[in-house]
């Protein structure tokens, strides 16, 4: 992916390292690789800024992995014969930051979009080395595609559930591309003006930066500071501020 002047300018004057973060792209699209995804085009955009900036990224469709439905870590324990999440989840676990992205269909995020987070929360009860759920440290935004109208609704689900699991979310964390209402071209089709949008490329560039900057803040402050927020506490029986109970 070209970034344009604006982006590059931006790479070049950076005076952050973030050579030692990780990102997971999440690309719900419908469509197994390597058909066109034109989600991944606009993820490309933010991929590029954040490998310009050394970070490492990985990008894949849950579509292309078998997933089964379900909010249990591994579903094969379930009665599943195959599942996939459990090697995702690896992934999930290595990443700093992760976006998850969706088209949109019939108003809403993809169906695929809807398994892969009712599979991140099933691996939500996991806890870090303080006693916090697994996926606190790690932030996280997502961007939105489609030729009509929902990107904002889309974008609401989508974060709401990665605040919900743990993730902190960053200022502007999201940004989306709609083409015009009905058919017509998507985001990468010619002449639907979608990689040109200076709209959109703004909000893609923004969110890119936000999520790397407090990715960046939350590392060099060794994470959220545990206190109060400790499964393990709670389940102990303890709670914030006050001393464990005298059963004497």
């Amino acid at each position: 992916m070209n970034l344009n002047e604006k982006q590059l300018e931006q790479c070049a004057s950076s005076k952050w390292d973030f050579s030692d973060l990780k990102a997971l792209f999440l690309n719900c699209t419908l469509k197994r690789s390597p058909e066109l995804s034109h989600t991944e085009g606009l993820i490309n955009i933010s991929k590029a800024i954040m490998e310009k900036n050394g970070i490492s990224v990985n990008v894949l469709r849950p579509v292309d992995y078998d997933i089964a439905y379900g909010v249990y870590p591994d579903m094969t324990e379930q009665g599943w014969k195959k599942d996939d999440w459990p090697k995702i989840y690896e992934l999930v676990k290595d990443a700093n930051i992760l976006v998850v992205t969706s088209p949109i269909w019939l108003g809403e995020k993809s169906s695929v979009c809807t398994k892969t987070i009712e599979r991140l929360y099933s691996s939500s009860g996991d806890l870090n080395e303080a006693g916090q759920y697994a996926y606190y440290g790690r932030v996280g935004g997502c961007l939105i595609t489609g030729n009509e109208d929902g990107a904002k609704h889309c974008a609401m689900n989508i974060l709401y559930s990665l605040q919900h699991l743990g993730y902190v979310i960053p200022p502007q964390a999201d940004a989306a591309w709609l083409g015009e209402a009905g058919p017509g071209p998507s985001y990468l089709d010619p002449g639907s003006g979608g990689p040109e949008n200076d709209f959109t490329n703004r909000n893609t560039t923004f969110m890119t930066w936000n999520l790397m900057h407090l990715a960046r803040m939350i590392k060099d402050a060794g994470g959220i500071p545990a206190h109060g927020n400790q499964r393990s506490k709670w389940d102990a029986g303890c709670r914030p501020d006050f001393p464990n109970p005298d059963y004497r």
